[in-house]
């Protein structure tokens, strides 16, 4: 038996479309392993797991953590939320523990809220990204801020003192995606060209001008544009896209007030994209990379996780 190495750890971003596996000693990241998401295994996440760490395990991970939708109903082992207000130490009280033949891998809960609107709410895999986005800015750990997770289903959090006190989710990745493939709006001019800036730009421009409260019927202009102005595609699905970013970021604004300067973890082009509707709705933005913020936020939970267990020694 390998004996365990309390600077080696194994972490992992375990989402529904992707696996991201990281051997690490200290702060430095040895390996990096892809799989398969949660989405698409075509065998148990415990054999996938196991599999994809193999001789990994000669190194003696101490810690192993996991984040993201392996912690779903669909996942390896369901962790129950953890009710907002929430910070690393209460996120690690809340770990999930599951033996894979010797090893001991704890994974990460999501978190549930009442939103702003009165709803209920839930993220799983987002909350590691904000504990690693405090811990990348130590200024977000003071005060209340805004935080934005452009994506499929867009998160707008709110960080207070350090906690995460709540969040409102938008669909607005799927949204876009269904009209885009199964709506009449996509289908009036031919070609699959990607959404063009200049399109984004117009949308934006038409929600700026009409409010948010408009969208339902600005949405319709993206086929009446192509059918009677002759907009090509490519710029009726940026104009699209520029609708419903721009609700979304306007939308933000009437519910927490002045933006702000707002943090934006995700994909760069995203990003892009949210700075700009964020900017229309009288706010302004700075981006956070959400690699990076993941590994640091495993890194406060595992920091979190080892000071509890020599607390309890």
């Amino acid at each position: 038996m390998v004996a365990s190495d309390p600077s080696i750890t194994i972490f992992g971003d375990w989402g529904t479309s992707r696996l991201r596996l990281y051997l690490r000693q200290g702060k430095s990241v040895l390996h990096r392993r892809d799989g398969p998401g949660i989405g698409s295994l075509t065998a148990s996440p415990e054999q996938t797991f196991l599999d994809l760490v193999g001789d990994w395990r000669e190194a003696g991970p101490e810690t192993i953590l996991l984040c993201g939708m392996v912690g779903s109903r669909n996942g390896w082992i369901e962790a129950p939320y953890a009710p907002c207000p929430a910070d690393a130490a209460a996120i690690t009280q809340r770990l999930v523990k599951v033996e894979a033949q010797g090893l001991t891998v704890s994974i990460v809960p999501g978190l549930s809220c009442t939103n702003p609107l009165g709803g209920p709410d839930v993220m799983r895999g987002e909350e590691t990204q904000i504990l690693g986005a405090l811990a990348l800015n130590p200024e977000l750990k003071t005060g209340r801020h805004l935080l934005a997770m452009p994506g499929t289903h867009t998160k707008w959090v709110v960080v207070e003192d350090g906690a995460i006190s709540s969040f409102l989710t938008a669909p607005v990745g799927e949204v876009f995606a269904i009209l885009r493939e199964h709506s009449i709006l996509a289908k009036a001019a031919a070609g699959d060209a990607p959404a063009t800036p200049e399109g984004f730009d117009l949308g934006l421009s038409r929600i700026t001008d009409k409010g948010a409260a408009l969208l339902p019927h600005l949405l319709f202009e993206t086929r009446s544009r192509q059918l009677i102005d002759g907009l090509p595609k490519a710029d009726a699905m940026g104009f699209l896209s520029g609708l419903l970013i721009g609700a979304d970021a306007a939308g933000a604004a009437g519910w927490f007030g002045q933006l702000g300067k707002v943090a934006l973890i995700g994909a760069p082009a995203l990003n892009v994209l949210y700075a700009k509707a964020i900017a229309a709705a009288g706010g302004d933005s700075f981006e956070i990379d959400g690699d990076a913020a993941v590994l640091a936020g495993l890194s406060s939970l595992s920091t979190s996780l080892t000071r509890d267990a020599h607390v309890l020694a």
